[in-house]
């Protein structure tokens, strides 16, 4: 069961890699980076997507999850599949691994975008040379999803 200030955290996540925000899409669960969709939750759609020149992906998913790192999560957490419920329990995981739980729940919000910014491109600070947010615009999503602040 999430808390309030995970849950809320997971929106502005989406919110950031713009899943969420596609309306066409489940919410952004079945979001294929680039845009595209996808409708069979059985398995990590696994579609290397030429994003430029320089940038090529597998990413998918409301949280942007990789195939390859899909695969070891799924292990590692039991999932069966790539449905919504897994893919929340995959970026709580990561959040987790973060060490991110105590902020996120303490409400200190910037902190626990700082320690997540390494998994996710579009959190400020990530340093992937992609578009990043400002905390202030996902602090905003944040708490207009039910989130705390300290």
């Amino acid at each position: 069961m999430m808390t309030p200030n995970q849950k809320a955290f997971l929106d502005m996540i989406a919110y950031s890699e713009g899943t969420s925000s596609i309306s066409i899409s489940d919410n952004g669960y079945n979001v294929i980076v680039g845009g595209t969709l996808f409708y069979d939750y059985s398995d990590h759609p696994r579609q290397l997507i030429h994003l430029n020149a320089h940038l090529e992906s597998t990413a998918a998913g409301r949280y942007q999850l990789l195939a390859r790192y899909f695969d070891a999560y799924k292990k590692m957490l039991d999932l069966p599949d790539f449905s919504p419920d897994s893919q929340d329990a995959i970026a709580l995981q990561q959040i987790k691994e973060c060490n991110a739980f105590d902020d996120i729940e303490s409400g200190n919000f910037s902190e626990a975008v700082q320690k997540c910014a390494h998994i996710w491109a579009s959190l400020p600070g990530s340093g992937y040379g992609q578009h990043e947010n400002s905390i202030s615009a996902l602090q905003d999503v944040y708490v207009q999803s039910g989130g705390t602040l300290a």
